[in-house]
């Protein structure tokens, strides 16, 4: 998708600076929601030219309305349109007409109500593409330009006296939550450029936005309340261009979850998926994915000041914790350590080095400064902290002081906070609104609620490890001849899907039932081969250590016998063999063809254990060596294999390998998997071996994703 043509640029123009602007369905009556945006852009500033539109009245509010779009003398940029759904495709009709690029459509009615208003709303989307005309919505309660004062929303919260501009701007899948980050934001000293809500997301959805918003120059940070992922493939080609661009993007997503997804599905229409699937694919890219609802808007100024300097760390990033409340810092040193940031004593030489310089610490994790400490010392400490090589970013805890008193604690972290590019944060103990505003005015990161530290910390160290741009280009794969295009692949068929990417499967032959010749060394493993059959093991369809044919003969018997009780109407391919192997460790490789997101790999541990204690690493397909690497560290049952306690180490650049070559599943084209397993995966001192694998393929071929 080309974002920087002529086309784009008039697309933002209308859509965020129109200089003439159509409310459709425009009222004069106060107590409606239609007659808000007239009011709201006349008390914020709008100085382009407003044309009501009502059928019944010559008058709205004071203005000169028109009965309809084609009796406004003028052009026509974006129009608003706030009738009753059943009239809206007629609207739509008349803005084309007016040559209108952008129509905002508040009207409800529509995906969100079921599959009549789903239908409804496909044939609204067929009409305008036909017509060239853009839609926002339906069911999207407004676009906010603060800077110029085009107000095309009836969202309440902007009937504040002032509209405080900046550099954030938010998309929204939630009308109302729009409104809650504007107020909360607003209250905390934060200004904004740009809001959008969404709403249905029919044609004009989150990723075209942040593309358009990567191009805006008042937007610096860009802040995301999700539902659901719709248009994978355009998100994640806008989030790779945010980081390029340098603008931090954070996301707070419902759905984490079952219960969250099944609220998203119901309010949306969306589908509902995988939420460890969305995470990986949001992080893939660099996202702050946040908590805590308090912390989307909190970590903006984390991630404006600090995003570009935060290296990207392979262990867990250590923080200098300073504080005049001892018990206050202890809250946000327990948040911190669950969300995998330590912190760190300072070392023998930095507390020499501080002594010498009239400030006696101790070596404690929590540097807790005594009442009897200057503001000159204060600041002093966090200047020297921010120089230090022994923490990655420096924690300020201000207790009772800063409520009453910002001189003590507030003021010092503001004149120390010029010393160097590490994160420094603050996070108030008390209610401290002055001491908020102060460190808000100097662009000092602040936090009301533990939670919403180590969150956003956490998030912003997380973020600098994406690596989107580092993303290497796979040439598209050829399905083996021979094998089926859609529905279950047997065993056998799957090792050859799996063979052709270059994953070593563990050497197998497969045998009509009542032959028993094979060139399988023995031991090995009888298994059942059909399509039909995905699980072995639920069947009766699997016998292990098979030493002579004697006992190859009894085990397809008892194989094919307990598989006829069980599953009487399989289609039976025959019998396999299968070498049995050894193993240091088992895992298992996964993939899914997520319906939000698209392809993702999956290792985690293997065994019956695993389903005990999930224990697993996620990214979306197709991955990098680094991605592969990086996912061998999460799996924490990969330690037995990386030196823990002297064991015997396992070949973990050949994991690595198979891994990234399993994910090479997205590259085939001509089918789509939709899922594939090996389980298990044996991790051995010389190499990897696969020893039991499954493929399911759709009926067609998906959507190529980016």
């Amino acid at each position: 998708m080309t974002v920087t043509t002529a086309i784009t640029r008039s697309l933002a123009k209308a859509l965020f600076s129109p200089d003439t602007v159509a409310l459709v369905g425009a009222s004069s009556d106060i107590t409606k929601n239609t007659a808000r945006p007239m009011r709201f852009m006349r008390k914020h500033g709008y100085q382009g030219t407003i044309y009501p539109i009502n059928a019944t009245r010559t008058e709205v509010l004071g203005e000169k309305a028109y009965p309809s779009l084609d009796a406004v003398p003028g052009e026509v940029e974006h129009a608003f349109v706030m009738v009753p759904g059943k009239h809206v495709e007629a609207a739509l009709e008349q803005c084309a007409a007016k040559g209108v690029q952008v129509v905002t459509v508040f009207s409800d009615g529509f995906a969100e109500v079921g599959e009549a208003g789903l239908a409804a709303q496909q044939a609204l989307v067929r009409k305008a593409r036909a017509l060239g005309v853009r839609l926002i919505g339906p069911n999207s309660i407004g676009v906010v330009n603060v800077e110029s004062g085009a107000v095309l929303s009836v969202n309440a919260v902007l009937e504040m006296d002032e509209l405080h501009s900046g550099s954030i701007s938010v998309i929204s899948q939630s009308g109302s939550m729009l409104g809650a980050l504007l107020s909360r934001g607003a209250a905390r000293g934060l200004g904004f450029a740009k809001l959008v809500s969404v709403g249905n997301e029919s044609d004009i959805g989150v990723g075209e936005l942040v593309h358009l918003l990567v191009d805006d120059a008042a937007t610096k940070v860009i802040l995301l309340f999700l539902e659901t992922i719709r248009d994978a493939a355009v998100l994640g080609a806008a989030l790779r261009r945010a980081r390029q661009a340098g603008k931090p993007v954070i996301a707070y997503k419902l759905g984490r979850s079952a219960q969250g997804e099944a609220l998203a599905q119901s309010h949306t229409g969306a589908l509902a998926g995988n939420d460890a699937a969305v995470d990986a694919f949001l992080r893939k890219y660099g996202v702050m994915r946040v908590e805590m609802l308090e912390t989307l808007f909190e970590a903006a100024p984390l991630a404006l000041r600090y995003g570009r300097w935060v290296p990207a760390l392979q262990r867990n990033p250590r923080v200098a914790v300073v504080t005049t409340t001892g018990g206050g810092a202890a809250t946000v040193v327990d948040r911190l350590g669950l969300s995998q940031i330590d912190a760190v004593a300072p070392p023998d030489g930095f507390v020499e080095h501080m002594a010498a310089r009239g400030v006696r610490i101790r070596q404690t994790p929590i540097i807790d400064l005594t009442l009897a400490a200057t503001s000159a010392q204060y600041k002093d400490l966090v200047e020297q902290l921010l120089l230090s090589d022994w923490c990655d970013a420096v924690l300020c805890v201000a207790g009772s002081s800063a409520q009453f008193h910002p001189q003590l604690a507030v003021r010092p972290m503001v004149e120390a906070a010029g010393a160097g590019h590490k994160p420094l944060i603050a996070f108030l103990a008390p209610e401290a609104g002055e001491s908020l505003r102060v460190l808000q005015a100097e662009g000092i990161p602040a936090f009301r609620t533990p939670e919403a530290c180590a969150d956003a910390l956490a998030q912003l160290f997380k973020a600098a490890r994406a690596h989107p741009e580092a993303d290497e280009a796979v040439a598209p794969l050829g399905w083996p001849a021979g094998l089926p295009l859609s529905g279950n692949l047997s065993e056998y068929e799957a090792a050859s899907a799996f063979a052709a990417l270059g994953v070593p499967i563990a050497p197998l032959a497969l045998m009509p039932v009542g032959e028993y010749k094979h060139r399988i060394p023995y031991p090995v493993v009888a298994k059942i081969c059909s399509r039909d059959i995905l699980h072995k093991t639920d069947v009766g369809g699997v016998r292990v250590g098979v030493r002579d044919t004697d006992e190859l003969q009894r085990a397809t018997a008892a194989i094919v016998a307990d598989v006829g009780r069980a599953a009487p109407q399989a289609r039976l391919d025959g019998i396999l063999v299968q070498r049995m192997e050894d193993k240091l460790l088992e895992l298992m490789l996964g993939y899914r063809d997520d319906p939000l997101v698209g392809p993702i790999v999956m290792l985690s541990a293997g065994g019956i254990a695993a389903e005990l204690r999930p224990d697993v690493s996620l990214r979306p397909a197709p991955v990098t060596r680094d991605d592969a690497m990086e996912m061998i560290d999460e799996v924490r049952s990969t330690a037995l294999i990386r030196g823990f306690r002297g064991l015997p180490r396992g070949d973990i650049a050949a994991l690595a390998d198979a891994i990234v070559r399993f994910s090479r599943l997205a590259a085939f084209k001509g089918v789509n998997v939709l899922e594939a397993e090996i389980n298990p995966l044996f991790v051995r001192a010389d190499g990897v071996v696969g020893v039991d694998c499954v493929v399911r393929l759709a009926e067609e071929q998906r959507a190529e994703l980016n």
